[in-house]
């Protein structure tokens, strides 16, 4: 499973620092900063549209900020490629399922070991000596992770038969099998009913206790949220407008309005 190798003594995992990002004149985000340190799960909320995901793809790389700095373990990410990024240790779960669904469950999780795959594409074609060794060994991995994700009856199903709430653990495992030290889910329970949301929120805490893999968490599901997140970010407009733990962000006035427009009414 999941190796953390941490940062460096007394640096945050990840620091975001001031980043703005607009579209032709449009500021989706708007001088924002945060950090996360090693450990931590971190959640960031708000309103549609306030600009939780064009976070996530600048964490990524899919999108590049105009002003401010990224940097991972201290060194930047600004200007890399999406898939160096991930290289470096950073996997990132999507709104809407992003799985191939022909494909069975073991297929799309052994896609998420590319990264980590050192032998050619010729060695891997011809499966011999080091390269079935190192296919056998990925193949281990992803074992684990089905273990880990309770989802073994499932293993050899094409995706696209499975229940949706299924879906959405077989996208987290493909992420896990990048071997990441920070997890960005983005609302990983958007869509689940009690159950399923119940069963999610269980998998997110034994990640993080069991595997020691930090997180950052978009959701909208504010139960969740309140429940399980360490610290909170809430975004209005691609401002960040409150952070605090989830009891401060619940009492904080700004954040009561951007939600329900009146600052009488208490978040929870």
């Amino acid at each position: 499973m999941a190796v953390v190798n941490g940062s460096p003594a007394g640096t945050p995992l990840l620091e975001v620092d001031h980043i703005s990002l607009s579209f032709k004149g449009v500021r989706a985000i708007d001088d924002v900063s945060f950090s996360v340190d090693e450990g931590q799960l971190f959640a960031v909320i708000g309103p549609n549209g306030a600009g939780k995901t064009s976070i996530f793809n600048s964490i990524s790389q899919v999108y590049h900020p105009q002003e401010g700095d990224i940097r991972w373990k201290g060194e930047t990410v600004m200007g890399l490629r999406p898939d160096r990024v991930a290289e470096l240790g950073i996997a990132r779960t999507f709104q809407n399922i992003e799985l191939f669904p022909h494909m069975t469950v073991l297929d799309n999780l052994l896609l998420g070991r590319h990264l980590r795959m050192e032998r050619s594409w010729l060695a891997g074609a011809l499966w011999f000596g080091r390269a079935r060794r190192e296919e056998m060994a990925h193949r281990l991995a992803v074992e684990d992770i089905i273990d880990f994700l309770e989802i073994e009856q499932w293993r050899k199903y094409p995706v696209a038969l499975l229940p949706y709430g299924v879906q959405k653990r077989v996208e987290l495992g493909r992420a896990l099998a990048m071997q990441p030290e920070l997890l960005l889910l983005d609302e990983p329970v958007a869509g689940m009913n009690l159950e399923e949301t119940e069963d999610m929120a269980r998998f997110i805490l034994d990640i993080r206790l069991e595997l020691g893999i930090s997180m950052v968490l978009v959701e909208h599901d504010m139960g969740l949220v309140m429940d399980i997140a360490d610290r909170v970010m809430v975004l209005d407009f691609g401002r960040r407008i409150a952070e605090g733990t989830p009891g401060e962000v619940q009492r904080d006035p700004a954040v009561v309005a951007a939600y329900l427009g009146d600052e009488s009414v208490t978040l929870g």
